[in-house]
């Protein structure tokens, strides 16, 4: 049932009468991240793609704290999940389909922003099916991957390509078209990825999760390009290879039971 509706008697249903007011410093977190996203499209198009992936980057950054805020602050509302997904479209499927584009594909003709488009599309689908099933799925695991991710993972081979001296020819490179149909059908794909969501820094932790985030940190600051991208890049990956184990293990387990019955039935065959 959606949070705007409710049962009056009758057993009809009737609109939730919006709340006079918001939450303004969540609102205004998540505007921030809308900002980024909308300069990152005005970078992209005077061609100055460094700093539009990291005005994506930034989003992600303010992404991450309206939630926390909302959350902390016990400010959540349906007019902030609805304005975050907005945002979340601009910063994180328009924003990078037009860098990713304009940086790479826009060589390609109709096979270029037909990539580009077919991004934005499936972002779009994917928050609006995470807007659907906010309520009914579990907590510790996303359906397909984040668009925020998927974001990430366009800026951060941006940011990589400059970190290497960006020399050498973006265009025409058929990885980069296979890249972004790849990262278009994992978001609306029913691959699990892990949320985070259930990580709680403030209780005690052991020592080693405490000295793989000073390392973390160190890297961070000394390669972030590096540790962005290889970061990205593993989560990506993650949800197709935990679906690759997760399929392999059924099928030994399916292919034990077929074996162990097909030895029961040679033994009862045997002895009669």
């Amino acid at each position: 049932m959606s949070p705007r509706m409710r049962v009056v008697p009758g057993g009809r249903l009737m609109p939730v009468p919006l709340r006079r007011g918001v939450f303004i410093l969540p609102s205004l977190i998540t505007t921030f991240g809308l900002f980024s996203g909308f300069y990152s499209i005005i970078a992209s198009m005077r061609g100055d793609f460094l700093h539009a992936a990291i005005a994506v980057m930034a989003a992600n950054v303010f992404d991450v704290l309206d939630g926390r805020v909302a959350r902390v602050t016990k400010a959540t509302s349906q007019f902030g999940i609805e304005y975050d997904s907005l945002c979340d479209l601009v910063a994180f499927g328009v924003a990078p389909g037009i860098l990713v584009y304009r940086w790479a594909l826009e060589p390609w003709g109709s096979w270029g922003w037909l990539a580009a488009s077919l991004y934005v599309t499936c972002g779009a689908l994917r928050l609006a099916r995470f807007n659907v099933q906010y309520d009914n799925v579990e907590k510790r695991h996303f359906i397909g991957l984040p668009i925020p991710a998927a974001a990430e993972m366009i800026a951060s081979t941006v940011l990589l390509y400059y970190y290497f001296g960006g020399e050498g020819e973006t265009h025409k490179r058929l990885v980069l078209l296979l890249v972004v149909y790849g990262l278009a059908g994992l978001m609306v794909s029913n691959i699990k990825y892990f949320s985070f969501k259930e990580i709680r820094i403030h209780r005690r932790q052991p020592f080693w999760v405490l000295l793989a985030i000073i390392i973390m940190l160190n890297l961070l600051i000394a390669e972030p390009q590096l540790l962005l991208f290889a970061g990205f890049l593993l989560y990506v990956l993650s949800g197709p290879l935990r679906w690759a184990a997760v399929r392999g293990r059924r099928l030994l387990r399916r292919s034990k039971r077929v074996a162990a019955t097909e030895g029961l039935t040679s033994q009862g065959n045997s002895s009669t």
